[in-house]
């Protein structure tokens, strides 16, 4: 893990927001956007880029930040990529910062 790039990807509040909301996406989003498949490929940028009230570049930049980070997974299934949080990162930078920082 690269902390500073862990950081940096989330030195935004929507980035943070998204964050929130990728934790449970069935709190977040509206059902008929998610699928059977959400567990398993995460959500989509579309989907994300709507719940954040900005375009799907501007989101789909960040989603790729945090990606290249690996504080995000993610997959691609035909046109569309789906986006899920890596809860073991996730859980290795709440460890770090608690025992280092």
């Amino acid at each position: 893990m690269e902390l500073l790039e862990v950081i940096k990807s989330l030195s935004n509040e929507t980035r943070l927001n998204i964050l929130k909301w990728l934790k449970d996406p069935y709190a977040h989003f509206p059902e008929e956007e998610l699928s059977e498949k959400t567990p398993e490929l995460g959500v989509c940028v579309s989907d994300i880029a709507k719940k954040a009230g900005m375009s799907v570049p501007t989101v789909s930049e960040y989603l790729k930040t945090m990606s290249a980070a690996n504080v995000l997974i993610a997959t691609r299934n035909g046109q569309w990529t789906y986006y899920k949080r890596n809860e073991q990162l996730i859980q290795d930078l709440a460890m770090h910062i608690k025992d280092t920082l």
